[in-house]
């Protein structure tokens, strides 16, 4: 059984899905931007899996130079990862007119490319080791286009096609790639989310129900294991993906209505 790897990995889906693999028997290999909460995450899986090795990385995944450094001291001392889960991510919902450009670049060098750079440092080790498993967090939010998600939502949309790309070309070295699709998670994110999101988009999003990030790890980690493309955490999600484009006009609609009844208060 080889190491798992997780950005994002001291809090949210990615420490529930640190969690359950540690449960699981494999070391892992922890990336986060905020060096004492890695510590506690790590001290918290030792309770949990005290055998295993845990090597935790202080990093910023959208500075690539540093990211690919850890990455590859990682993969020294713990091996080629069998799974390797790419769950950082930030989330800062606001008026695309109103939120300054360099917010709309830093959503895209975290959530896109700092998982490009983990999916592309690891796929040639993971290959010389046999193949394994990578996991990409996209988002509810990357099926359709959402009022308020200006910078957040195309950064999701742009990791959705580069997890569909890699779906089929690493196969050919027995890598599976899976994305998953949460709805709303009950994660820090989340938290942070709510600070900025516009009252409108608030009611939009309303109905989307809560899930919690270890049921998202679960479904994530089983879809991975079963080289699932995809994988949508419930109904909602499951419908969009599906039938997304039959849905669009109506869920533009839907929220044209509720933009319109704010612009009458």
């Amino acid at each position: 059984m080889r190491a798992a790897f997780i950005t994002g990995g001291s809090s949210g889906i990615g420490f529930a899905a640190a969690l359950q693999l540690a449960a699981k028997g494999h070391d892992l290999a922890l990336f986060a931007r905020d060096a004492a909460k890695l510590l506690d995450a790590r001290a918290a899986l030792l309770d949990a899996a005290p055998s295993i090795d845990i090597q935790t990385y202080a990093v910023d995944v959208a500075n690539t130079e540093a990211l690919t450094e850890a990455l590859l001291d990682a993969t020294q001392k713990l091996g080629a990862p069998e799974i390797a889960i790419a769950s950082a991510g930030i989330a800062q919902p606001g008026l695309f007119t109103e939120q300054p450009l360099d917010l709309h670049q830093r959503h895209m060098a975290v959530n896109y490319l700092g998982t490009l750079t983990f999916a592309h440092t690891l796929a040639g080790p993971m290959a010389a080791a046999g193949g394994g498993h990578i996991g990409f967090v996209a988002s509810g939010a990357a099926l359709f286009g959402i009022y308020g998600y200006g910078a957040y939502a195309p950064s999701k949309f742009a990791l959705s096609g580069l997890g569909e790309i890699l779906h089929l070309e690493l196969a050919a070295q027995d890598i599976s790639v899976t994305v998953v699709y949460p709805p709303d998670t009950d994660t820090p994110q989340l938290a942070e989310e709510e600070r900025t999101k516009p009252e409108i988009t608030k009611e939009i999003t309303a109905d989307g129900g809560l899930w919690q990030p270890e049921d998202v790890a679960n479904k994530l980690i089983k879809g991975m294991l079963a080289r699932h493309a995809a994988v949508t955490p419930g109904f909602q999600m499951t419908a969009l993906h599906r039938f997304g484009s039959l849905l669009a006009p109506l869920l533009r609609w839907h929220q044209k209505r509720i933009i319109a009844r704010y612009k009458k208060r």
